[in-house]
C-alpha cells in the first residue's frame, strides 16, 4: 500500500472520539484527515484540536466535498443511520462509530445503501483490528485452555453523578450502557465463541437480559447471558454509573485466559505492551506480552484501505463485517427489549421522518399501480405484508421503503402477533399522514373464533389499533362451514353499509362452493356481493396446506372460476415461501414446510423452467415466479413479505419482467 494514494478522510462530528480517530490517522499508512465537518464551523478550538485540516460548514457540506473520499461518523448514536446513508448515496466510504445504529433494522438499511452505492461501510470497533485480538484468537484456536465453556466480559464505569444533560444520561441521545459500551463485550464473546468454527463467528441461540433504567430513561447498569449452539455460556455486563473490573475471562476445560480492558487491546489508545494471562488448571500463570506502539485507532483506518484495495465493501475477519455488526445489534436489540428500554428518538410519535431524516415521498414507479375491482382509489397492485417485522424500527423502514417505491397497499390482520403489526401500521399512518393515500387490507374471524358476530367486534379492534375509521379491503380469515353462509354475508354487508369496509371484501381460504353460495345469497337478498378472495396462488401449486384450513387456487378449475366471476384474488405465499430459491431442491429435505407443502414432480418441473427462463432474462427464479402471478389474465394482487430493504429491492426486480401468455403456458406445462 506504500505507493497507493492516501485516502482522504473527513470527520463528521468533532467530539472526543473524533480526536482519537484524528490521532490514529497520524500513524496510519493509508489515510489522512483533510477536513472536519462540525454542526457549527465557528465552534472554538477546532483548529487547535484538528491541526492542518479544513473546517467545513456542516455535515451536508462535508459529504458533498469532492476532495473527501471517506467519512468517519462520530456524532451521537441517533444520527448515525441518517448520515451514513447520505454519505453512501454521495459515493463516500463510511466508517461509523459504534453502535453503527440504534437497531439491527437501521443497520441493515445502512448496509443496503452501501451495497447499492458500491461503497465501503463499517462499524468502528477498533479493538477487532489490533494485533492483540489476533493473538487472543490464536491462543483459543491452539487449545491452550482446552474447549471454551464460559466467557465473562464487562465494560463499565461510574460517572461522577447523574447528569441529565450529558449524552450518556440523555434518552434523546440514546445514552446508557448497552448501546454505548455493551456492544464491546457482546461482540467479543461472539468472536470467542466462534473462534474455532469455520466462519470465525457464532450467533447465540438464547439471549436473556436484565438492567436498571434510571430517572433519565437510560440503562445505568445492565447484564445479559448468552447461550451459543456449541454450549458456550457468556455473561456480559455494562454500566455508566457503576465501576466494574473490566476484565475479559475465557474459561476452558484446561484453564483460563484473562485480559484487562480488551477494547483498548490491553495497551491503551496510544500503544505499548499489553499482557494476556494464561492460567492452567493448577493456577500456574503464563504471561504473553503483545507490544504495539502504533495508535489503537490507526488499525481501523488501514483496514478500510485494505478492504478497498481488495475490492471489498466491508471489513474482513476479525473485523466487524456487515453480518457481524447485524448479529451483535440483534443481541443488543433483545437485551434492550428484555428490560423495556426504548429511547425518545425511537418512540413512534417522535419518528416523523424517514431514516434519511427527510419527509416521506411518494411517486416511485418501481411498483405497478392501477385500480382494483370494487375500490375507488388507485393503489399499488402489490401489497406489503406486515407480519414478522420484529420491531417498530423494522416496520417503519419497510413501510417507508415500500411507499417510496410506489407501494400503497398494506396487508394486516387482527390475529397477527396479537395485534402488534396493526398497532405499528397505525403509528406509521399517523406520523406520516398518508392514510388517504394508502389502502389497508384487514382480516378477522380466524378459527377458533370463526363466527359472524366476530366480524364487527374484531374489525372494531383492528380499526382502533390502526387509528383509522375504515379498512379498504376486508377478508374473513377462515370459513366455518357449520355456519350458514348468509350469516357471514349479513355481517360483512352491515360493515360495508356502516362505512367501516369501503372496498372489496370476501373470504380468505374459502372454497369455490362457499364463495358461490355467498355470492348467490347476496344477489337473492339484496346484500352487497362478496367480490374478492385471498387464497394461495403461485407458480408452484400447494401440495398440502401450509397451515390448517388453508386453500390454494392455482389449478385450472380455480383459474377459470376467478376469470369467469371477475374476482380479484389477493394471493398469499405468491412465491411459494422459498420454493424458487436455493433453499429448495430434490435433495434438500431439511425444511419440513417446504417439503410438505410444495415438493412434487410437477412443481420441480416448473421450478426448472423458472430457472431456465431466469437465466435467459438475467434474473432469479423467484423473480420469474412473482412475474408469473402478475401475468395472469385475471386480477391477482400478490402479498409480498420482504423483511429488509435488500429483500424489498430484490422483489422489485420481478416487476421488470413482462411475461407473455405463451411464457405463462410454458412455465405451467412446458408447452410452447
Amino acid at each position: 500500500m506504500a505507493d497507493v494514494k492516501k485516502i482522504r478522510w473527513g470527520i463528521l462530528g468533532p467530539g472526543g472520539i473524533a480526536k482519537d480517530f484524528f490521532a490514529g490517522s497520524l500513524q496510519s499508512r493509508t489515510g489522512v484527515v483533510t477536513a472536519i465537518g462540525p454542526r457549527d464551523a465557528n465552534k472554538p478550538g477546532l483548529a487547535e484540536a484538528f491541526p492542518n485540516t479544513r473546517i467545513v460548514d456542516g455535515y451536508a457540506a462535508l459529504i458533498a466535498d469532492p476532495d473527501i473520499d471517506a467519512i468517519y461518523i462520530a456524532t451521537p448514536h441517533p444520527s448515525h443511520a441518517e448520515w451514513a446513508i447520505k454519505a453512501a448515496e454521495a459515493g463516500k466510504h463510511v466508517l461509523c462509530e459504534k453502535p453503527i445504529s440504534l437497531t439491527s433494522a437501521e443497520a441493515e438499511a445502512m448496509f443496503h445503501a452501501a451495497r447499492v452505492a458500491g461503497t465501503f461501510m463499517g462499524e468502528a470497533f477498533m479493538y477487532r483490528l489490533h494485533p492483540m485480538t489476533a493473538k487472543l484468537i490464536e491462543l483459543i484456536r491452539s487449545g491452550v485452555i482446552g474447549d471454551v465453556r464460559m466467557i465473562k466480559s464487562s465494560f463499565g464505569f461510574a460517572m461522577p453523578s447523574v447528569m441529565p444533560e450529558h449524552r450518556l444520561y440523555a434518552s434523546a441521545l440514546a445514552g446508557g450502557g448497552i448501546l454505548d459500551v455493551g456492544g464491546y463485550p457482546v461482540s467479543m464473546v461472539r468472536l470467542i465463541a466462534g473462534a474455532t468454527t469455520a466462519a470465525g463467528y457464532l450467533d447465540p441461540d438464547k439471549v436473556s437480559g436484565v438492567g436498571h433504567i434510571g430517572e433519565t430513561g437510560v440503562d445505568e447498569w445492565a447484564s445479559a447471558v448468552l447461550h451459543f449452539p456449541n454450549n458456550i455460556i457468556a455473561e456480559v455486563s455494562c454500566s455508566v454509573s457503576v465501576a466494574q473490573d473490566n476484565m475479559l475471562r475465557i474459561l476452558g476445560t484446561k484453564g483460563r485466559i484473562e485480559l484487562n480492558d480488551f477494547w483498548f487491546a490491553g495497551v491503551g489508545k496510544t500503544g505499548g505492551t499489553g499482557a494476556i494471562r494464561v492460567f492452567d488448571k493448577n493456577g500456574t500463570q503464563q504471561t504473553i506480552d503483545v507490544t504495539e506502539q502504533r495508535h489503537l485507532y490507526s488499525f481501523e483506518i488501514d483496514a478500510v484501505a485494505d478492504a478497498l484495495q481488495s475490492g471489498k465493501s466491508e471489513f474482513s475477519y476479525p473485523g466487524m463485517s456487515w453480518n457481524e455488526s447485524l448479529a451483535t445489534l440483534r443481541v443488543l436489540d433483545k437485551w434492550r427489549a428484555d428490560i423495556g428500554l426504548t429511547f425518545e428518538p425511537e418512540k413512534p410519535a417522535n419518528r416523523t421522518l424517514t431514516i434519511r431524516g427527510e419527509a416521506l415521498k411518494h411517486g416511485g414507479t418501481k411498483i405497478p399501480r392501477g385500480h382494483i375491482n370494487g375500490l375507488a382509489k388507485e393503489t399499488s397492485l402489490v401489497a406489503l405484508g406486515s407480519e414478522g417485522l420484529t420491531s417498530y424500527a423494522s416496520a417503519e423502514i419497510m413501510f417507508d421503503s415500500f411507499y417510496e417505491a410506489g407501494g400503497s397497499m398494506f396487508d394486516t390482520a387482527y390475529m397477527y402477533m396479537g395485534g402488534i403489526p396493526e398497532v405499528r401500521l397505525g403509528n406509521w399512518l399517523k406520523t406520516r399522514g398518508v392514510r388517504d393515500k394508502v389502502a389497508i387490507i384487514g382480516k378477522g374471524v380466524h378459527s377458533p373464533l370463526c363466527y359472524p358476530d366476530m366480524v364487527g367486534k374484531q374489525l372494531a379492534a383492528s380499526l382502533e389499533r390502526t387509528q383509522t375509521d375504515h379498512v379498504d379491503i376486508y377478508f374473513m380469515h377462515r370459513d366455518n362451514p357449520d355456519i350458514p353462509v348468509g350469516e357471514f354475508v349479513d355481517a360483512m354487508d352491515a360493515e360495508v353499509r356502516a362505512g367501516r369496509i369501503r372496498g372489496p371484501f370476501g373470504g380468505s381460504n374459502w372454497s369455490r362452493a362457499r364463495m358461490d353460495e355467498a355470492i348467490a345469497y347476496a344477489a337473492r337478498t339484496g346484500k352487497v356481493k362478496p367480490n374478492a378472495l385471498s387464497n394461495n396462488f403461485s407458480l408452484a401449486e400447494m401440495v398440502n396446506p401450509v397451515w390448517d384450513g388453508c386453500v390454494a387456487c392455482s389449478d385450472v378449475e380455480w383459474k377459470s372460476w376467478l376469470q369467469a366471476n371477475n374476482i380479484t384474488n389477493f394471493a398469499w405465499s405468491s412465491q411459494a415461501r422459498g420454493f424458487f430459491t436455493d433453499r429448495a431442491g430434490p435433495n434438500q429435505l431439511d425444511d419440513a414446510e417446504l417439503v410438505n407443502s410444495w415438493y412434487s414432480p410437477s412443481n420441480f418441473a416448473r421450478r426448472e423452467r423458472a430457472i431456465e427462463l431466469a437465466q435467459r432474462l438475467g434474473k432469479n427464479p423467484i423473480h420469474v415466479a412473482l412475474a408469473y402471478v402478475m401475468a395472469q389474465p385475471f386480477q391477482i394482487i400478490p402479498l409480498i413479505g420482504p423483511r429488509t430493504c435488500a429483500e424489498l429491492a430484490d422483489s422489485l426486480l420481478a416487476f421488470d419482467i413482462k411475461l407473455s401468455a405463451q411464457d405463462v403456458r410454458w412455465l405451467e406445462s412446458g408447452a410452447r
